[in-house]
């Protein structure tokens, strides 16, 4: 029986108010999500969820990404609107295949109707109902809990028949909504999570995490967190970077040690070596961050942004007063803050005019001897 329709029944059964259990998180995705994920890659174009109206809104938080999806406070008003077979999920289940009794099946949306108007559940299959995809049944947190391994083994699995190698998958956790590419290696202690997107050809950890990142080709990750960013291919990062909200780091880019970046550009070939924070910038192409340098983005009360112009030079321990602007080519003097506009091409010098007085130590010394 040829189906497009997939429809779920998240109504609690025993009429309390407990979460349902497809709403539950498994390595960090709602099951619900992962189940439509699941069958949209199976053929599925619509999605009919039945929910209270308690849990509507983390419901439709689960399948906004879906197009076809659509939610129903009423099964028969559901049923009604389906116009062809339908792949019938009337208790909470696991998209993953196992060998074991599923309550899935996939039967007309008539039949069901009239099945329900009989005063039957849908957990019953009606007459004619046809076997479907055999996903693993689960009825309570413990059983989920329990399930987590096998979960997590069976992603794992399909991204290495897909060309990823995964050093040691005991050790390593990725959401079923990540994108990895062919030839990307994964090593230990790497977790993957949310809609993350990492390109071929790719090193990603050990000890790194990554959530909803787009991360472009041959690019290395190296015990780092990275968040809710871009970054390009050929780039390196880490180890010991912290990548925090809305950055896009460009191709050929280096983010080191001890480096956080947030909510700033870094154009393509830009090196931001070690030591170093960058927030609220937009950056050129091939600058040089010097080991200590840092925009001071805040005054305690309101957010500035720095601009930083195409191979501009930052010495050591620079402090860009935001809001400021260094001009293409231009270089600053290590130890500098700088408060004001620096010109293309101009060196920056901001630092008091070193004195030596010779003796003072010496005396200073036999000043406490004497105490």
């Amino acid at each position: 029986m040829d189906c497009k329709i997939a429809f779920f029944d998240l109504r609690n059964p025993s009429a309390d108010d407990t979460k349902p259990l497809m709403l539950h998180e498994l390595l960090f995705c709602p099951i619900l999500t992962w189940a439509c994920e699941e069958l949209s890659v199976r053929g599925i174009q619509r999605f009919f969820v039945v929910c209270d109206e308690k849990w509507r809104t983390e419901v439709q938080a689960a399948v906004a990404d879906y197009a076809g999806a659509a939610l129903f406070t009423d099964a028969d008003a559901a049923l009604a609107a389906a116009d062809g077979a339908v792949l019938m999920i009337p208790s909470p289940v696991l998209p993953v295949d196992v060998f074991s009794i599923s309550p899935v099946y996939v039967a007309d949306p008539y039949v069901l109707r009239a099945h329900l108007a009989a005063g039957k559940s849908l957990t019953s299959r009606p007459e004619g109902a046809e076997n479907s995809v055999a996903f693993l049944p689960f009825r309570s947190a413990e059983e989920l809990q329990r399930a987590m391994p096998l979960c997590r083994e069976s992603i794992i699995a399909r991204h290495i028949q897909k060309g990823v190698f995964v050093m040691d998958p005991a050790h390593t956790y990725i959401d079923p909504r990540c994108t990895i590419g062919e030839g990307t290696t994964i090593l230990p202690g790497t977790i993957l999570r949310g809609k993350t997107f990492i390109g071929s050809g790719c090193e990603i950890g050990p000890n790194t995490m990554i959530r909803d990142c787009t991360v472009g080709e041959s690019t290395t990750v190296n015990a780092s967190q990275l968040n809710e960013s871009t970054v390009g291919s050929h780039t390196t990062v880490g180890p010991f970077a912290y990548v925090r909200p809305k950055c896009v780091i460009g191709d050929k880019c280096r983010v080191g040690d001890f480096v956080e970046l947030k909510n700033s550009v870094l154009g393509n070939g830009t090196k931001v070596s070690h030591l170093t924070y960058v927030g609220d910038s937009d950056v050129g192409e091939r600058v040089n961050f010097g080991c200590g340098t840092v925009t001071t983005n805040y005054d305690g009360h309101r957010k500035s942004r720095c601009t930083i112009g195409d191979d501009v030079f930052l010495g050591c321990n620079t402090n860009l007063i935001a809001p400021v602007t260094v001009g293409d080519g231009a270089y600053t003097a290590a130890g500098s803050t700088i408060t004001e506009d620096v010109e293309a091409d101009a060196l920056a010098i901001a630092r008091a005019r070193q004195t030596n007085k010779p003796g003072w130590a010496a005396r200073f010394r036999a000043t406490w001897k004497k105490k």
